[in-house]
């Protein structure tokens, strides 16, 4: 039984409207992420890719084109109804954290819940059990300030969790940590993935990148390279002879466009 496809994008544009002049940031792309699937996206500064990221998180809509997670189209839904597919749908890992200083471990898991009404007193358990799952059974009562980085990002992965998305959507999820840290999340996030989790990740480092089944890689507002490595993953055909092999490999994992541009 194939996967389903849980991101449907077609022709998707976004023009930003700066009075007389009209600012393309995504030309028209198309592609699809597989239910269970890792897909990274990449590109160098002005690729379009913090605007796709915005689109993918439900807080832009394009200007044309259509954009559906889990069948239904959101690209011209209003406010309220994003609001509520965000928070149903999408497990959101922020570069830097964004958690609430005043609540403590637990609390802040509990926070996508709160947004739909569920009492945090009915999903303790539940909060805790993330808790433990990201390995912060000894710091529940604690508070951000009182958490390293890599702990904070732990809290971040378990409240990504809370409401049972339909994929986890994680933007630089290693920027602000050391290399031993980020290494810690990213395994993280490889047994979730393992687990059958979607994830959609932008980074701009190779390293990270590499974690993926497929990497979308973005470019002045285009798709420049979409190389599938995983068996899930059915968007460009797998390359076939052993020359191929290699030359996905070495264009995945070794060649690094525009290097030294910040994102």
């Amino acid at each position: 039984m194939s996967a389903r496809p849980i991101i449907e994008i077609s022709g998707l544009t976004k023009i930003y409207d700066l009075g007389q002049v009209k600012v393309p940031a995504l030309r028209g792309i198309d592609f699809k992420v597989l239910e269970g699937s890792y897909t990274a996206i990449m590109g160098p500064s002005g690729s379009g890719k913090s605007t796709l990221l915005n689109i993918l998180g439900c807080l832009d809509r394009p200007t044309d084109g259509s954009y559906r997670i889990g069948g239904d189209d959101v690209s011209t839904m209003s406010d309220r109804q994003l609001s509520r597919i965000r928070g149903e749908r999408i497990g959101f890992i922020f570069q830097s954290y964004n958690l609430i200083q005043q609540l403590d471990v637990v609390e802040n898991i509990h926070v996508p819940l709160f947004y739909q009404g569920k009492d945090i007193n009915s999903y303790r358990e539940h909060c805790e059990k993330l808790a433990e799952l990201v390995g912060l059974s000894d710091r529940m009562d604690h508070r951000p300030m009182q958490l390293s980085g890599g702990q904070q990002q732990r809290v971040a992965v378990a409240r990504s969790l809370a409401n049972e998305p339909l994929m986890l959507l994680a933007d630089e999820p290693t920027g602000n940590l050391d290399s031993k840290t980020g290494e810690d999340i990213l395994e993280m996030l490889d047994k979730l993935h393992g687990e059958g989790r979607t994830i959609v990740m932008v980074t701009h480092d190779d390293e990270v990148a590499e974690r993926a089944e497929r990497v979308i890689h973005l470019k002045d507002g285009l798709i420049d390279r979409d190389i599938c490595v995983g068996k899930q993953v059915a968007a460009t055909p797998a390359p076939t002879s052993e020359a191929d092999v290699g030359e996905a490999k070495k264009v995945r994992f070794r060649v690094k466009l525009n290097r030294g541009e910040k994102d």
